[in-house]
């Protein structure tokens, strides 16, 4: 029997069997993620942690136990204190790389059943409201030949600008530098100041990492800026828009409408008043949520954890200082 020892925090959409050949390995089986005391308790006696964005791997835990490594099924890791990891040498894995191409679609999703009222229309339908054809019914935006605004300009981002392109947008980005000309030409795509983007654009999409520099990025100061019938769209992080200014936006005709992948905090309370809007589209935080792409991650993530395990160099790290 294999002596390592694996906690899992979640029902996996692949099979554990090349896992198994060379650890013992307990899964969580519940839908809710374990309690942080049962996650305290559990590192306790394991070598290996196979976590997701809802769990707190803070320093506390991280010094429970004699972890070799903490693999994350995500691209993002600000639920792990890396800093703590580091210092233990432990590595700390994710999955890079891979939902770039479901969450650009998801985001073109989202953009076009907000634009189009794709929701309110369904809902009016299957409530009996849907009488007759009316020429004012219902009426949203173009898309094509409007322009976009995408804020944060890493992978996804840039994926979001190729989509775009197909509808002959006009595509600004901001950004924390600017790309070279080779790919802002390919793009079509121009660089600006966050203030003018969102003065400009008719679509301002969001692909900011989750960070002390993003928090609240968008509050009442940006939402004062924008076009009254402009939408906002966020597949990035909850945190990086303020909910009561989203609110405020929304309910003041500061903005037209806005569709998110990711509130904060996840998941929304029930009692959130932006659960009563009908000019707000909220999912699950299901942006990467296709079956390849979800499969793919937990492959990653698997083959992490076996590296670190194994004493090899993770395929996908997040410190590799560790191994200097």
């Amino acid at each position: 029997m294999p002596e390592a020892q694996v906690f899992i925090t979640r029902q996996l959409p692949v099979g554990l069997e090349q896992l198994q050949q060379v650890a013992n390995v307990e899964v969580w089986a519940e839908r809710q993620p374990p309690p942080y005391d049962v996650l305290l308790k559990k590192v306790k006696a394991i070598d290996g942690l196979l976590c997701l964005l809802t769990d707190r791997i803070d320093e506390q835990l991280i010094a429970a136990g004699n972890l070799k490594v903490i693999s994350q099924v995500a691209v993002g890791y600000d639920n792990i204190d890396v800093a703590a990891a580091t210092a233990k040498r432990i590595p700390v894995g994710h999955t890079p790389g891979v939902l770039t191409d479901a969450t650009a679609d998801f985001t073109w999703a989202l953009l076009m059943a907000a634009a189009r009222r794709v929701v309110e229309a369904d809902r009016f339908t299957r409530t009996g409201l849907w009488r007759t054809w009316e020429p004012d019914l219902l009426l949203g935006p173009n898309i094509t030949g409007a322009t976009l605004g995408i804020v944060g300009f890493g992978r996804i981002g840039q994926a979001v600008a190729r989509r775009a392109k197909g509808f002959d947008m006009r595509i600004l980005y901001a950004s924390t530098y600017q790309w070279e000309p080779e790919l802002e030409n390919s793009l079509g795509v121009k660089f600006v100041p966050l203030e003018q983007l969102l003065q400009e654009s008719d679509f301002v999409t969001l692909h900011t990492p989750g960070s002390d520099d993003t928090y609240h990025l968008f509050s009442d100061r940006q939402f004062d800026l924008m076009k009254p019938e402009a939408i906002l769209i966020n597949t990035a992080r909850g945190t990086v828009v303020d909910p009561d200014s989203l609110y405020r936006a929304l309910t003041n005709g500061k903005i037209a409408a806005a569709a998110v992948d990711v509130t904060e905090p996840e998941p929304i309370p029930n009692d959130s008043p932006l659960l009563t809007l009908d000019n707000l589209i909220i999912t699950p935080h299901i942006g990467s949520a296709s079956r390849q792409t979800r499969s793919k991650m937990a492959k990653m993530a698997i083959a992490n954890l076996i590296a670190g395990l194994r004493g090899d160099r993770l395929p996908d790290c997040v410190n590799p200082e560790i191994y200097q």
